[in-house]
């Protein structure tokens, strides 16, 4: 018997299937083989058309079981990870009314400014745990202020996670977590936030059924199964934004355990059992998949790095070089803090962790008699790492206290000198796990009785690869660091 997990990504759809007593992947496909496309009708605009999400769904579906001469028989349950922030909006029968506005599109941002303003940072604070920012809320304000006759025929607002089970089940519903990540709930009071659905002029109606995270949502009907090619009444077990989704398919569910991602760009997302925030500005905090509103408070703070994994992609398309690896070993020939070269990553955009200012990539104190690619390589990868370091730090003002930090065994995290570095400077062990967030997704079937234990053994069992730990050599580390953060915040006052 088999669990299915779904992961609803803006660049793909990812589709995994996982054994029910042992938790082993069996095989994880990719739908479509090439990236979906976004419309961008104006400049910071990101649209995607929810059915699309669903076609490639139902046909990696359908080309996993062939592929594995799997009857629908054999799936017990269903979890569903997705990508967070967008709106999908339906009408009475359930149609998509408008294309998704997904989590990458920012036209909402100065309507959330102003609710930040208005409402006032303290009671955002105490209330949202967050400003509204350009979340799902601000999203929904700003249909309803620019596209009037659509938003007279809302029957439900949705997130992404919440419209695919709806296409698998004919149920609308959602979570508390799903909730948070939209900026509609209430930490304080333990209910949907009355006092923000009321300051946009939005209908108490228009929020989904709640359900548990871990729980039997709802079921696959008739029109889900024909389409998709599963078995009338499968359950659907879980549903969760991506970056809780990514704790949890690392095992990350209590205070003092941080789950990290290295790809383009870099997460640090950590649980705490603390309400209390500091950094709204520059912190995300979300209810975590096992948040109970009568229960435990389990929060995940989210802090967000543009500027990480593109570094040194970009570095690996504008040197003369084949690979990470060859560029990894290049590194490696180079000492601790690269010869005094230091490299600011942020080249991707605004970063909200330096109060959304654009810094940039810079390259500092090049010698051009001395340094090579080998130095810009190493530079590059001790900027990145630092970047993080300088995030924990952020975290830690916040009220973080950490024990561990867990990371996927992507491109970042692979290199022997960046997580050596991160390990070091932040002074606790870093975890590397090999598993996604389908697979995490599919596994999370078991935690309907929670069964916690389980789940835990089944990613060390099948996931463990390797364990960084601080080395003893400390000094050179929290030199190079102090350099870097010393150009870093001289850069910052110049802007």
């Amino acid at each position: 018997m088999y669990y299915l997990g779904l992961d609803i990504g803006s660049s793909s759809i990812k589709v995994a299937l996982v054994a029910s007593e042992s938790g082993k992947r069996i095989d994880v496909v990719q739908e479509p083989e090439k990236e979906m496309s976004m419309l961008a009708l104006k400049n910071g605009w990101a649209e995607q058309n929810p059915e699309d999400w669903w076609i490639h769904t139902c046909t990696g579906i359908k080309r996993l079981l062939k592929e594995h001469g799997i009857s629908s028989d054999e799936i017990m349950g269903i979890g569903i990870s997705y990508q967070m922030h967008g709106l999908v909006l339906v009408d009475k029968d359930g149609k998509a009314l408008r294309n998704s506005i997904i989590w990458c599109d920012s036209r909402a941002v100065p309507i959330g400014q102003k609710a930040f303003e208005e409402l006032g940072e303290d009671r955002c604070s105490e209330y949202l745990l967050n400003s509204p920012s350009n979340f799902t809320a601000s999203k929904l304000k700003w249909v309803k202020d620019n596209e009037p006759e659509t938003f007279a025929k809302i029957h439900k607002f949705m997130l992404p996670g919440d419209y695919m089970a709806y296409k698998l089940s004919g149920t609308i519903n959602t979570t508390v977590s799903g909730l948070s990540e939209g900026i509609f709930w209430d930490f304080k009071n333990k209910e949907v936030a009355s006092f923000l659905m009321e300051y946009y002029g939005l209908n108490a109606n228009l929020v989904p059924d709640i359900v548990e995270t871990f729980s039997e949502q709802s079921y696959v009907n008739e029109k889900g199964a024909e389409e998709s090619g599963l078995k009338v009444g499968t359950p659907i077990l879980y549903r969760a934004g991506d970056q809780p989704n990514n704790a949890l398919s690392l095992n990350v569910f209590n205070p003092g355990e941080v789950a990290a991602t290295g790809g383009t760009s870099g997460v640090v997302y950590a649980v705490t059992d603390s309400l209390s925030v500091k950094e709204s500005a520059r912190v995300n905090n979300f209810a975590h998949v096992n948040y109970s509103p009568n229960g435990d408070s389990r929060i995940g703070k989210l802090l967000c790095i543009n500027g990480s994994g593109i570094q040194y992609r970009w570095l690996l398309n504008n040197l003369e070089v084949a690979s990470y690896e060859e560029m990894n070993s290049l590194a490696a020939e180079v000492p601790v803090g690269s010869d005094g070269v230091v490299i600011i990553p942020f080249g991707n955009g605004a970063e909200r962790m330096l109060n959304n200012q654009e810094v940039g990539t810079r390259l500092v104190n090049i010698n051009l008699n001395n340094h090579g690619k080998g130095h810009l390589c190493r530079a590059a990868l001790e900027g990145i790492a630092f970047s993080f370091v300088y995030g924990m730090e952020i975290m830690e003002s916040d009220g973080i206290k950490v024990n561990v930090m867990r990371a996927g065994n992507d491109n970042l995290f692979r290199s022997d000198i960046f997580s050596e570095t991160v390990a070091t400077l932040i002074g606790y062990d870093i975890e590397i796990y090999n598993t996604t967030g389908a697979i995490g997704a599919a596994r999370a079937g078991v935690l309907k009785n929670g069964d916690f234990e389980a789940f835990g053994k089944a990613i060390m069992n099948n996931d463990y690869v390797m364990t960084f730990k601080p080395l003893s050599n400390k000094a050179e580390y929290q030199s190079a660091y102090q350099l870097w953060k010393r150009e870093l915040e001289t850069t910052l006052n110049n802007l």
